[in-house]
């Protein structure tokens, strides 16, 4: 199980043209770290489908990302959680932009 994160600047479309970057290599520690969450707005992340936050769903997401760092003793999930940061932020700061998490 994994789950991959695109950064779209609008809707996600069929074709593509919307894709602004992608995360691919920290899948199955973000699919790890996501499941033991049950509160805030990363319990809403589905590691088996798709989840698209808006641009103000990132930006709220950012402290529990944050506090999930600190707490974070894993090497491999400490680097999804720093994309996972990242791709947050990106989103926030992307008018109209969706973070879409792709599940297994």
């Amino acid at each position: 199980m994994g789950v991959e994160l695109e950064l779209h600047a609008g809707r996600p479309a069929r074709d593509g043209s919307s894709l602004v970057r992608g995360s691919y290599e920290h899948g199955e520690a973000l699919a790890r770290v996501l499941d033991g969450v049950r509160t805030g707005r990363l319990a809403l992340v589905d590691p088996y489908g798709d989840t698209m936050f808006n641009e103000q769903e990132a930006e709220a997401a950012l402290p529990q990302v944050a506090a999930l760092l600190r707490d974070c003793a894993d090497d491999s999930a400490r680097a999804a959680l720093t994309d996972l940061a990242g791709m947050l932020e990106a989103c926030a700061a992307t008018p109209g932009g969706y973070l879409w998490f792709m599940g297994d």
